[in-house]
């Protein structure tokens, strides 16, 4: 961090040693390795706390991305559900006015729909295929032989 060398360390120690006395130093050395390890532990904290914010930024980002995917996905889903109302609607309409009579619709300006020919029409219930399809036919099992002592059970 300050890029001191040991021999810059050795040099502070004996002007402290001239500076303080034998008596005065290993109490200043106790104080400032106390004041060194709370300036430790206050950079440690301040560290901590910046990383938190730093994670915390991230998850808000992240949470707003969740919240318009699921916004986009609400309105997707709200434009497909009105189609298929839309269509459901259209369709009861079709069926609603194809169930009325002939002459409401001749009156309401729409032609009235063309006869069946009966050359169009199904064939008769006799042509067609039975009904009750038959039965398969029956399988034989064939058993396996039994293994020596194990036909008792």
């Amino acid at each position: 961090m300050f890029d001191i060398g040991f021999t810059e360390l050795v040099v502070i120690a004996v002007v402290a040693l001239i500076v303080l006395g034998p008596e005065r130093l290993p109490k200043a050395a106790r104080t400032m390795g106390h004041l060194f390890g709370r300036l430790q532990r206050y950079v440690n904290d301040v560290k901590a706390d910046i990383n938190r914010e730093m994670e915390l930024d991230e998850l808000r980002k992240v949470q707003q991305q969740v919240k318009d995917a699921a916004t986009d996905f609400e309105q997707s889903m709200n434009k497909a559900l009105d189609g298929a109302q839309a269509g459901v609607k259209s369709v009861e309409n079709e069926l609603n006015s194809a169930g009325q009579p002939a002459p409401a619709l001749a009156e309401a300006g729409s032609p009235a729909p063309a006869e069946v020919p009966a050359a169009a029409a199904p064939p008769a219930a006799t042509e067609a295929a039975p009904l009750v399809a038959e039965p398969p036919p029956e399988r034989v099992e064939t058993r396996q032989a039994s293994l020596p002592g194990f036909d008792r059970i």
